[in-house]
């Protein structure tokens, strides 16, 4: 079984895979799981092992139904009245396009929306609404969450990886072979040793020591990318 397999397997079976993007992009590791899988146990493992920000993804085309819009086309709207923000939203990422980066919700039932309940609860009714977003999902999320909050909101590219080589887009991508809800929880790796982000090496000796499935974007693209 392709290593591919392998992290597809994990991810339908509620467990945790990691993805490294490029050596010429990011070149980050990122912990992943399945949104609907998620629990408060889970987000302290993303804040102890990973450390770095806690997002969840979702496909383009969900994000449409929803109206939600990136966040650099919100602050450009904004600069009508406050030309500032189009000085900030107008370059592009040193790694080479933009960030998928949209709104940040909290559910309403949540207190602050940090803790790890609270962000749990967030994240799995995030993917109930995206699971019924045909439905009763766009009403839901309109009448249950509020922004901002403390989950951000990350928009896939609507053609993944043919349009957008990013962790959003390889996630949703992994999420859709699974035949899962293409809803997933992403968070960088990082090195509280070096102040960078996890080398490669550092985390295929995590991905040995905690058997998780360690796939590289290449990898991925090779196999479902005409």
């Amino acid at each position: 079984m392709s290593l591919v397999q392998d992290a597809v397997s994990a991810l339908s079976n509620g467990k945790f895979i990691l993805i490294h993007d490029s050596e010429s992009r990011e070149n980050e590791v990122d912990m992943v799981k399945a949104a609907q899988f998620i629990n408060p146990h889970d987000i302290a493992t993303m804040r102890n092992d990973a450390g770095g920000l806690i997002c969840l993804a979702i496909s383009g085309e969900i994000a449409s139904k929803l109206n939600l819009i990136f966040m650099h086309d919100l602050l450009l709207d904004a600069s009508k009245n406050n030309p500032a923000f189009s000085k900030m939203v107008t370059s592009i990422a040193p790694y080479g396009d933009r960030p998928s980066f949209s709104i940040t919700v909290n559910h309403v039932d949540t207190f602050t929306g940090i803790t790890d309940r609270d962000r749990a609860l967030t994240i799995t009714k995030m993917a109930e609404v995206c699971s019924d977003i045909d439905n009763f999902g766009i009403s839901e999320f309109f009448k249950k969450f509020r922004s901002p909050g403390h989950v951000p909101i990350l928009i896939a590219a609507k053609k993944l990886l043919k349009e957008r080589s990013g962790h959003t887009e390889l996630s949703v991508q992994l999420m859709k072979l699974a035949n899962l809800i293409p809803t997933v929880v992403i968070c960088e790796m990082l090195d509280s040793d070096t102040g960078g982000a996890l080398t490669v090496k550092k985390a295929v000796e995590y991905s040995a020591r905690y058997k998780i499935p360690l796939v590289e974007s290449l990898q991925i693209k090779q196999i479902y990318v005409n």
